[in-house]
């Protein structure tokens, strides 16, 4: 039988080369997502014509609690396990003092921080019975914080401290690790100028980009690494050094 991991936000960018990579070594993919429902749905289609009945899709707003109770018990339904967890939706806008209010709070700490551990809360017994794993995306940043967006980095920043709470937590069944990305793609609906890029990338050692691929390659690591436990992965081209 084939494993099953549930990947949070996959419809696209990160969230959609994790869903695929995982598939590549016969996993079977659970797609969730919010609002990208035919993204979500071609994604499905494209990994079901490669391997029929490999792959569905999960609607789900990560900011209500009762969604993520459904999209839990929805998940170990569609396939009759879950071995692994990538928690990678995330929402990310800035938030400059004096302009941000609760509604801003409860947004990037939804889906960044409280939706990651109630799904872990949730699923926690299934994973524990496969053994399984959770792969938490945070973000390179919580180290050396970027202006106007502290919420966001505070959610971040939980979710870092999280891991380790959880790897301890959940060990010695189940693994907890993060990655954390630099500079890997634009934000949503931005496009950087060649200046702002030139400048992101001078913090960086490699001098480039990182991509999706990156990312991807990296939880597969901690997936199939079963003494590693409790571990933030830098993805950041060593921006972080």
């Amino acid at each position: 039988m084939n494993k099953v991991i549930l990947v949070t936000g996959a419809a696209k960018r990160i969230g959609k080369q994790i869903a695929k990579e995982f598939f590549a070594i016969d996993f079977n993919i659970i797609v969730h997502f919010n609002s990208s429902s035919e993204d979500a749905i071609n994604l499905c289609n494209e990994l079901n014509a490669i391997r029929p009945n490999s792959a569905i899709s999960i609607q789900a707003n990560l900011d209500h609690m009762n969604d993520v109770k459904n999209l839990a018990s929805q998940a170990i339904s569609a396939f009759g396990r879950i071995d692994g967890l990538i928690n990678n939706a995330s929402t990310f806008y800035p938030t400059p003092m004096g302009e941000f209010s609760e509604k801003d709070w409860d947004a990037l700490m939804g889906s960044n921080l409280k939706a990651p551990l109630f799904l872990v809360q949730e699923l926690h017994e299934e994973l524990k019975r496969q053994s399984g794993f959770v792969i938490n995306v945070t973000d390179i940043n919580i180290k050396r914080p970027i202006k106007n967006h502290s919420i966001y980095l505070a959610a971040k920043s939980g979710l870092d401290t999280l891991t380790k709470s959880l790897a301890k937590d959940l060990a010695p069944e189940i693994r907890v690790n993060a990655i954390a990305p630099g500079a890997i793609l634009e934000p949503p609906n931005k496009t950087w100028t060649d200046a702002e890029k030139n400048n992101i990338l001078s913090a960086v050692p490699l001098k480039k980009m990182g991509t999706e691929i990156d990312i991807a390659k990296a939880a597969i690591f901690l997936a199939e690494s079963p003494y590693i436990t409790g571990q933030t992965l830098n993805i950041d081209g060593g921006k972080s050094l």
